[in-house]
């Protein structure tokens, strides 16, 4: 499988397994959960993607479970984490209102406790997960550079940022940011027409798409866009989801989809989407579909 470069000594698999509904899965024992982590593996696939959040403060330590089980998965692996939401659940019980928390303290005890949940030294990529409102950039871009410095986190990056979020957090940081991982799919397309992926493309950045299927929404709906889809699948003998995955991997800018499931053969199928040809015909076929109308 291709990848892509973050920075020196760190690259990610140019699919990205995410696990935000690992703690939601009927079956949450160390063997799924290690068969789910051996399928995307197996086809090349050796980023995964968490968060302290998900499955309300539990995803991490189900994920952990199953590395302290099998310690030698590690060393095939990128882990990337976010932190900053907080709301009402698990160790954050007792929270008034959802917010953001971007404060050094917060961040360092969100390291340190995701650490300990997935049983590992050092998280490959951490994320601020939201952009705070009430950020004080320099304690934020402060803290993300002492993680860095300490071996707690080999790189910083952001999650659902605009441009000038971006950059005000990088003004005050030593370490570059590497990615950004922003909602983007054919359901979800107003990062291309917005400016935003033009920035990161413009300098270089990654940028991770999280729900490149529409949070579903591609795959069980019944329009245009999605009849354009499923003539390319049968084309290319693979599914719509494919399809739709394969429209981000052909942009220049190299969007890496973060996909997400806890169906054992479809995580088996995700690499699929790399068979996928499109044409630039193609791309602004479905590009069409998705804007509801044909290009100016």
């Amino acid at each position: 499988m291709e990848r892509i470069e973050l920075a020196q000594g760190l690259s990610f698999s140019r699919l990205v397994y995410g696990m935000w509904r690992l703690a939601d899965d009927s079956d949450t024992s160390v063997k799924h959960v290690d068969a789910k982590i051996n399928a995307a593996l197996d086809q090349g696939i050796t980023t995964f993607d968490q968060a302290d959040i998900y499955g309300g403060y539990t995803a991490e330590a189900v994920m952990g479970a199953a590395m302290r089980a099998n310690p030698s998965l590690r060393q095939r692996m990128e882990i990337v984490s976010k932190c900053d939401i907080v709301i009402d659940a698990g160790r954050h019980s007792g929270a008034r209102v959802k917010h953001y928390n971007t404060t050094a303290a917060h961040i360092n005890a969100s390291v340190d406790a995701s650490l300990a949940e997935m049983g590992i030294d050092e998280i490959d990529v951490l994320l601020v997960h939201r952009p705070d409102p009430f950020m004080d950039h320099h304690e934020t871009g402060a803290a993300l550079d002492a993680l860095v410095d300490a071996g707690k986190v080999r790189a910083a990056g952001v999650s659902n940022f605009r441009p000038w979020d971006w950059s005000l957090l990088q003004s005050a940081m030593r370490h570059p940011l590497v990615t950004n991982q922003i909602e983007l799919s054919l359901k979800h397309i107003a990062p291309f027409t917005n400016g935003d992926l033009a920035f990161h493309q413009q300098h270089g950045h990654v940028v991770m798409a999280w729900s490149p299927l529409g949070g579903g929404d591609l795959m069980t709906a019944s329009n245009e866009l999605t009849h354009r889809l499923d003539s390319i699948a049968k084309r290319s003998g693979v599914d719509r989801a494919a399809v739709a995955t394969a429209f981000l991997l052909a942009h220049p800018a190299k969007i890496t989809p973060v996909l997400g499931t806890n169906n054992l053969d479809r995580i088996s199928s995700i690499s699929a989407a790399e068979t996928v040809q499109l044409d630039r015909q193609d791309w602004f076929s479905l590009y069409e579909a998705a804007l509801g109308s044909e290009v100016p």
